[in-house]
């Protein structure tokens, strides 16, 4: 989408804050843990699904976090050590050392509240990093050979455009291409535009980060005396942040790559005449394209019929738009995006800043799905979020230092994030409805429930939010599994419904 998305993960993550927000609102006006507060007053199904989902996000999740450390240490900021060492030791070495790294952070964490102290300092400052890395990356790009700063504000006014057309650097060569394949090339480039579009809001805050946040403030002792507090502290230490970093990559990215075709797939020359390489691990997938724009054409029955040479010979024969466009969307990653940068910015400030942000992104990430996963384990027993339980849950995400041997994924380790990412986003309604309805609900929060203008603002902020949310979850549902999708909803709301009559009539009952 180049630019034209810029304005997407801020607006993603207001949305988040509007959310985070009420459930902090809710969990420090009652003091009360949030699982069973949701099974008592709005309904168990909600309420376990939340807390099966954020456990199911939390170990898909950490899956691409390790697959994106490992290229980001390997290619850019010790491939002189890891990246000539072979594969499986390599990757083996990193994962070895991100999980015991992590381990170690997680048990600061339980050991009380001096612990977590040191634990949220560790991750300020691998935030920090983060913030001067890209910021400086971008800082350096614009010093230099400079951006298109028009572009990159008009990219921050919200625009739906995306979701049913090409952004236009695209639009102009997919417009040179034959008549019969235009809808090829568009339709590609606009199913790619909704699945980052949903990964970007599912990403923004993930159903795991809305369990997260009530159980760390009620583990520090925070109480209704700290409400303004919590919204403020959302504000200044998640959205300005976010909004900081995702804008700087998404900047950078879109100014190297985007409608710019990967160097070398189109037989150039460089100045001196000589055919530029191209990048090896983008041979492949370039192929790829320019094969299913073949099939496009000919049909997949007569493709399959052809031989590896025949494949070869019509590929080689495709017109030059055809051509251009398969070097255009061949996906790139950080060692790319990096290569491209050093001449700009410097060899320093391209591998090694750049790989710094990279893997304190990532390793932050896994710190963080750990102590999810711990408060999940413990709150599905009902038992204090301490102790051996709480670090067998936060031991669980660490099967994600398979991620990196999954057949298949160190082609696009960092394109990983985006069905991951989509996978997560279906079960993001789970938490935000059950919240929007404990804001209006008196037995539980009593005279804490806003009333008047302040509950009328408070519901056109949250109920939009939530809205937003099942929509793009319903979205993700038919688009992956059709009617099959749409019926397990249909099966999930039924067994709520179901569960919530059988509880009124069987009358008051005590917390589950």
């Amino acid at each position: 989408g180049g630019m034209t998305l810029l304005w997407l993960q801020p607006f993603a993550m207001l949305v988040g804050v509007i959310m985070l927000s009420t459930i902090g609102y809710v969990t420090l006006s009652t003091g009360e843990r949030p699982f069973r507060a949701i099974n008592r007053h709005v309904s168990p199904v909600l309420g376990w699904g939340w807390l099966l989902a954020t456990m199911m996000a939390n170990l898909v999740w950490s899956l691409p976090q390790f697959s994106i450390a490992t290229a980001a240490l390997r290619q850019n900021l010790l491939p002189g050590l890891l990246g000539e060492m072979p594969d499986t030791p390599a990757t083996l070495l990193v994962v070895t050392a991100i999980a015991v790294f992590c381990w170690m952070v997680v048990l600061l964490y339980d050991k009380g509240r001096r612990g977590a102290k040191v634990c949220d300092l560790i991750l300020k400052i691998m935030v920090g990093i983060i913030i001067v890395s890209f910021f400086g990356v971008l800082l350096r790009l614009a010093l230099g050979p400079g951006l298109p700063w028009r572009e990159v504000f008009a990219g921050l006014v919200p625009s739906l455009r995306p979701f049913s057309s090409p952004p236009p650097h695209l639009a102009v060569v997919i417009d040179q291409v034959a008549a019969p394949y235009r809808e090829y090339w568009s339709g590609m480039v606009v199913r790619q535009q909704r699945d980052v579009m949903v990964a970007a809001a599912a990403t923004a805050v993930g159903i795991n980060m809305t369990f997260l946040l009530p159980y760390s403030m009620l583990r520090r002792g925070w109480d209704r005396d700290f409400r303004g507090m919590a919204v403020f502290d959302l504000c200044t230490g998640l959205l300005v942040p976010f909004m900081l970093v995702t804008g700087c990559i998404v900047a950078v990215a879109a100014a190297q790559f985007h409608a710019r075709p990967a160097p070398g797939l189109l037989g150039e020359r460089d100045a001196r005449g000589i055919v530029v390489q191209p990048a090896r691990k983008l041979v492949e997938p370039f192929e790829g394209l320019l094969k299913g724009r073949l099939k496009a054409e000919i049909g997949a029955d007569a493709f399959a019929a052809l031989s590896r040479e025949e494949v070869a010979a019509c590929i080689g024969a495709l017109p030059e738009p055809d051509r251009k466009l398969g070097a255009m969307l061949v996906r790139r990653d950080a060692f790319h995006l990096a290569d491209t940068l050093a001449p700009l910015t410097g060899s320093f400030y391209a591998h090694y800043v750049f790989g710094i942000g990279v893997v304190g992104m990532t390793v932050s990430s896994i710190i963080i799905l750990m102590m999810i996963n711990g408060f999940v384990i413990c709150e599905m027993v009902d038992r204090p979020s301490s102790g051996t339980l709480y670090r067998v849950g936060c031991l669980m995400p660490l099967v994600g230092v398979l991620g990196p041997f999954i057949p298949g994924t160190s082609k696009a380790m960092f394109y990983l994030a985006v069905p991951t990412s989509n996978i997560a986003f279906v079960f993001i309604p789970f938490a935000y409805i059950s919240f929007a309805l404990l804001l209006n609900r008196r037995d539980l929060l009593g005279n804490a429930m806003p009333s008047g203008r302040k509950r009328v603002l408070a519901n056109l902020l949250v109920f939009p939010s939530a809205a937003l949310a099942a929509i793009g979850s319903v979205w993700k549902l038919w688009t992956g599994l059709h009617w099959k999708g749409i019926a397990l909803l249909l099966a999930v709301v039924a067994l709520g419904a179901i569960v919530q009559v059988r509880r009124q009539a069987a009358g008051p009952r005590a917390p589950a």
